[in-house]
């Protein structure tokens, strides 16, 4: 591609791009849309084997049941934060004593501050392990090191008894789990760009979170079938039928990430990219913060919102089976058809809001999918009095737009990140993430101790999601610059 030293950029055609004062080529915005073009990123107008996309995709579908069925609806919520882990003598006093209520609250807390500090690691390794992944060329390496633990720290929670002295092994495998987690999904959504092009990055963004949440129903049902029939004859001693709920997701995740591995090759370094020791890394992702804000300042505003944002959307399912069992007064079944029905629901939306992606753009999906969240938590507060058919409309309207946001921020970035930088840039996008994850759980505590009642902990997160809305209306995407283009 040739550029014209003369051309002050009106009219521009693709043979000569707009050129600013600098030199430098700027990505060119979709006319009317919204959309980010992809200049300088991996994408290209290239074809794209259907297999690689098919295979990335299933990755999440792979790794969903850590999520769905262990840390959200299942193996924390139904059995490591009840009273198969409190003492004899405090199960004896009955569920309605102030000293049993207080030790089930000292086991949720137990577990956030478990993840809490999952968080903290996660934040503090997640943008250097990608910058070392992207300057070595080994991004699949990355994922398959971290998957294979996430695999591993699953497939040992077969071995927590239902005793007390158990917990903690359950709750550090559990962080120790989501660290993992959290690692592979840098590399993963680095990966993004070798398996789509500048058109069809919303669709296959879409596509592998509509995978996820599939993932995640099909898993539910699995475990809704085995309880109706009474666990198909194992003793529930000890909690055997949990354990052995781990041990299938662990089996899960083996089967169905093999795809990836064997049919979406590894991408090499760019020429020219210095490798960098552990802490070095740490100076160079002070660095990148810091070009970042000075040279591409819409990407640092996105960045802001949407990890003010995304921690709103993990709150909705964080406490969305908490909200519903204690404030809507959801039975153990009605809890797992709910998330059957909001991973059924965020799954079809998110594949839908790819389309709407690539038609109008990522911010203008995010905009309105954080304004639906809005209106459908205020409505589940507003509306709270009219009983269980408030949070199945509310509620699971809120999962609605959950997808769609998360896969629209995936891509918006992905279309703003430089060749050979991806992991890199997606590991600073886990750590903002990670760097707002208090404000969710402690507005959700707060308003429920200022207030009194389990429901008012909704506009905690409605409040957080609200913020990230205006943050984000004050994103331009026809603003963004190539990250790194000016080093």
């Amino acid at each position: 591609m040739t550029e014209n030293p003369s051309d002050n950029g009106v009219g521009s055609t693709p043979e000569h791009p707009h050129v600013d004062e600098l030199g430098v080529q700027a990505p060119p915005t979709i006319a009317r849309t919204g959309a980010v073009a992809a200049a300088g990123v991996e994408l290209a107008e290239k074809v794209v084997p259907r297999k690689q996309v098919w295979s990335w995709a299933l990755w999440d579908w792979a790794t969903q049941p850590f999520n769905t069925v262990i840390v959200t609806f299942i193996f924390t919520a139904l059995y490591l934060t009840t009273e198969a882990f409190l003492p004899a003598d405090i199960v004896a006093l009955g569920e309605d004593d102030p000293a049993f209520i207080a030790a089930l609250d000292g086991l949720s807390a137990g577990l956030g501050l478990g993840l809490g500090f999952a968080g903290i690691a996660i934040a503090l390794v997640a943008p250097v392990l990608g910058q070392i992944s992207d300057a070595t060329g080994r991004r699949k390496l990355w994922l398959g090191i971290s998957t294979a633990l996430l695999v591993a720290c699953t497939a040992l929670l077969f071995f927590v008894e239902a005793d007390p002295g158990f917990f903690w092994l359950g709750v550090s495998l559990i962080a120790i789990g989501s660290i993992f987690s959290e690692i592979a999904g840098v590399n993963y959504n680095a990966m993004l760009v070798q398996v789509s092009t500048p058109k069809t990055i919303g669709r296959v963004s879409g596509l592998g979170w509509g995978f996820g949440y599939l993932g995640g129903i099909v898993a539910l049902i699995i475990v809704v079938i085995a309880y109706f029939f009474e666990w198909f004859g194992l003793p529930e001693d000890g909690g055997l039928p949990f354990r052995v709920v781990a041990l299938g997701c662990a089996l899960w995740t083996v089967v169905f990430s093999i795809a990836i591995f064997r049919n979406v090759p590894e991408v090499p370094p760019l020429p020219g990219r210095v490798r960098v020791g552990f802490f070095r890394a740490y100076v160079e992702v002070a660095k990148q913060i810091g070009r970042i804000f000075r040279d591409s300042r819409q990407t640092f505003w996105f960045l802001l919102a949407s990890a003010v944002y995304r921690d709103g959307l993990a709150g909705v399912f964080t406490f969305g089976a908490v909200l519903a069992s204690v404030a809507f007064g959801f039975e153990f079944l009605e809890v797992v058809a709910f998330g059957i029905g909001a991973n059924l629901i965020a799954g079809v939306s998110t594949i839908i809001a790819g389309r709407f992606d690539d038609r109008f753009g990522a911010r203008a999906v995010i905009i309105f999918a954080l304004a639906g969240l809005v209106v459908s938590g205020v409505a589940v507060f507003l509306l709270s009095e009219q009983g269980k058919i408030v949070f199945w409309i509310f509620g699971l309207a809120l999962t609605a737009f959950v997808g769609p946001v998360q896969a629209a921020s995936r891509s918006l970035l992905a279309r703003v990140t430089p060749a050979g930088r991806e992991a890199e840039i997606f590991g600073l996008y886990a750590t903002t993430g990670r760097a707002a994850s208090p404000l969710s759980p402690l507005l959700w505590a707060g308003f429920i101790a200022w207030f009194g009642g389990t429901i008012f902990g909704v506009l905690g997160i409605v409040v957080i999601i609200a913020i990230g809305l205006v943050l984000m209306l004050f994103v331009k995407p026809g603003e963004h610059e190539q990250l790194g283009a000016r080093d």
